[in-house]
């Protein structure tokens, strides 16, 4: 996916859920029970939808995941994979007779993620490809539709292999993260039989498929055409990172190896899919070419140009587009107000597009959306409800009401959550805006109760009413929790997202005080036990208020970006930083380094009075350490209460059970600190 400005892809923190009628409150130790559901594929027929399962394994800290098939008519679950890990991305063969996944191969592919094919007849699965382990396995795969064979993703290996491994290393930087330790290699497209065998390679260059790295959304997917004669693919002009903007639509002629581009753009395009009659394209393009705008689905001929928008009036940031078997419509998906939506998109140019009814669900959201469709229509998606975590639902038709084909976490949703409201307020600057705010379980009208901020990161995405551990728990504490959005937000139209543009912090800052404004109106909040919390983009907001604000007693900042300089010199998506100034300008050219400064949270460190904890990763590419140290330097040099606790590990947050609990209890533990008191009457 192409960088937005201010790409900072913090965690879904900031959601919530009602109250259960009886049970204990929710535990920090609850952790260990929740179980996640991913990556739904419903098979041709409509019959079972196969998933990805994954369970904590606490004594082994980490995940164990199964790929388990999920009959619609009854529920009833079947395990298919034993002891894999890895496991991801399951595909029904066309014929549904073959179940195709990827998961981790043996040690001597160095852990590399391999494609396996499952007879439903019967039998062990078997590994049918062999991509280099060094390069990184393999990255995607799509199944030809005649059922013979498969295309896959795989990063070559490098060129200079053997002078690597004799320690002759050193490599050419270019627009790479900090963490970088080789030069990066192109990904290039493969075809393999479905019985495996040899590889034959598709297409060359120095040019890469698009690359994806956590959080985002996976890589822009391969799409056969329904004849089996051609690819689409997205096209990076380079593999570096940084260079992620520059990605058009191609397609591949599979006979010949010839590719085209689908149309004139150099750059922003990606996630183009062929119509169910191979007659049309769609794909995903901002508006205007303007990475600060909404995401728009462009639907155009297969033969090429650049067709148009389909959703320009639905002005929502759409991040999934999947064709309805009719070839009518499109079903999309994205933020709306407080939660998260599909459509059902028609391409007559004359309805509108039809939001679907789905009760109190809101469909799982991580800059993609986790939906299927039947060759009948029927959808299948994972999602939680404001009382429960994540399931899988079904949908009989676009028309009917959503029904839960599982109950993984009822245990969890038994326990007395905290009641969930919609806030709206009207913004600083004309805006009409909206939050999620989270009460004690047992909230008693006539008592003021202390206050947390939970800033959801981005900032393209939304705090929405679905269910979030890390509320809950502190809400179990007896917080009011309030997730706020504010522009820069993807929940409330173009117009509001792309406000953010030339303005990080300032207008966002005051969106949020807003925001606490209203809230405190309706009563129950103690003013003078205020604290802010959030996660990179939630991070850099929440030292932005801090630096803006002398109202909190207590500040929890996670991943924060607090210096945009070093953004732009060392994240993974580097010089894609320049998209949220003036003239798109790096920091190094004409006067854009004093806008980098002014809207860098460091520079306001004077001004920082309230006791804050840092946490960060050593190894977060998308948000660098450094900016932790110099926050933790410069408030501990002023005088300022802090900690800084890192955790020695990769990623932008703990991927493990074990320090994930370490984190909520080390946030939790913060704030009971500097903000726990009597509850007050008021």
């Amino acid at each position: 996916m192409q960088p937005r400005p201010f790409l900072v892809l913090g965690l879904s923190l900031g959601l919530a859920a009602p109250a259960a009628a009886q049970g204990k409150r929710l535990e920090l130790s609850d952790l260990q029970r929740l179980v996640n559901v991913a990556d739904p594929a419903l098979s041709p027929d409509g019959k079972t939808v196969a998933c990805i399962v994954s369970r904590v394994n606490w004594s082994d800290d980490r995940f164990d995941q199964d790929l388990v098939l999920v009959d619609v008519a009854t529920g009833a679950q079947r395990r298919v994979t034993f002891e894999r890990k890895g496991l991801g991305s399951p595909q029904w063969s066309p014929a549904g007779d073959r179940l195709a996944f990827l998961a981790t191969a043996g040690s001597g592919d160095k852990g590399a993620p391999q494609v396996f094919v499952l007879d439903m007849r019967g039998g062990e699965a078997r590994k049918i490809t062999d991509a280099p382990g060094a390069g990184g396995g393999v990255e995607q795969f799509a199944w030809k539709p005649d059922g013979t064979e498969i295309a896959y993703v795989a990063a070559d290996e490098p060129e200079n292999k053997k002078d690597i491994e004799a320690h002759n290393d050193a490599f050419e930087v270019g627009d790479d993260g900090y963490l970088t330790t080789a030069a990066p290699t192109p990904s290039h497209i493969w075809i393999v039989s479905a019985d495996g065998g040899a590889a034959r390679r598709l297409t060359h260059g120095a040019w890469s498929l698009a690359k994806s790295q956590p959080p985002g959304p996976p890589s822009s997917p391969l799409s056969w055409s329904p004849d089996g004669k051609a690819l689409l693919f997205t096209e990076q002009a380079t593999p570096h990172f940084g260079d992620a903007e520059q990605t058009r639509v191609m397609v591949l002629d599979v006979a010949s190896g010839a590719t085209r581009a689908l149309t004139a753009r150099k750059g922003f395009e990606g996630y183009a899919v062929f119509s169910p009659d191979g007659a049309r394209v769609a794909y995903w393009y901002p508006r205007d070419g303007d990475l600060n705008n909404v995401n728009e689905i462009f639907v155009t001929s297969a033969g090429g140009g650049a067709g148009a928008s389909v959703t320009r009036a639905l002005d929502r940031n759409l991040l999934r587009a999947i064709w309805m078997p009719d070839g009518k419509a499109l079903l999309v998906g994205g933020h709306d107000g407080t939660r998260t939506a599909l459509w059902l998109q028609p391409l007559d140019g004359a309805a509108p597009p039809k939001r679907l009814e789905l009760g109190d669900v809101s469909p799982s959201w991580s800059f993609w959306l986790d939906a299927s469709i039947d060759r009948n229509g029927a959808i299948a998606f994972t999602g939680s409800s404001p009382g429960r975590p994540t399931e899988l639902y079904y949908l009989a038709t676009p028309g009917a009401s959503p029904r839960r084909l599982t109950d993984l976490n009822g245990e969890t949703a038994s326990r007395q959550l905290g009641a969930v409201e919609r806030l709206e307020w009207q913004g600083p600057d004309g805006y009409r805006e909206d939050g999620v705010v989270t009460y004690p379980p047992g909230f008693t009208k006539g008592r003021a109760y202390p206050l947390v901020l939970v800033i959801h990161g981005g900032p393209t995405a939304a705090s929405v009413r679905g269910f979030s551990f890390l509320s809950q728990l502190l809400a179990a504490h007896d917080y009011i929790v309030f997730s706020p959005n504010y522009r820069g937000s993807d929940n409330l139209g173009n117009a509001y997202q792309r406000a953010i543009f030339n303005d990080a912090g300032d207008g966002p800052g005051r969106d949020v005080m807003a925001g606490i404004a209203a809230l405190a109106k309706l009563g129950g909040v103690d003013t003078t036990r205020m604290g802010v919390s959030g996660w990179s983009y939630g991070g850099y907001m929440t030292t932005w208020l801090i630096g803006h604000y002398r109202t909190w007693k207590a500040a929890v900042a996670g991943a924060a970006v607090t210096n945009l300089l070093d953004q732009y010199n060392m994240a993974d998506y580097n010089v894609g930083q320049r998209f949220g100034f003036v003239g798109f300008a790096s920091p190094w050219t004409g006067q854009a380094l004093q806008a980098y400064r002014a809207q860098s949270p460091i520079s306001y460190v004077a001004a920082m009075k309230t006791p804050t904890l840092i946490l960060s990763d050593v190894r977060d590419a998308r948000v660098t350490v450094s900016q932790s140290y110099e926050l933790y330097h410069a408030l501990r040099d002023n005088g300022v209460p802090v900690k800084f606790v890192a955790y020695p590990v990769d990623g932008h947050f703990p991927g493990d059970p074990v320090r994930t609990t370490d984190v909520y209890r080390r946030w939790l533990e913060w704030l009971d600190q500097y903000l726990k008191g009597p509850v007050s009457a008021r």
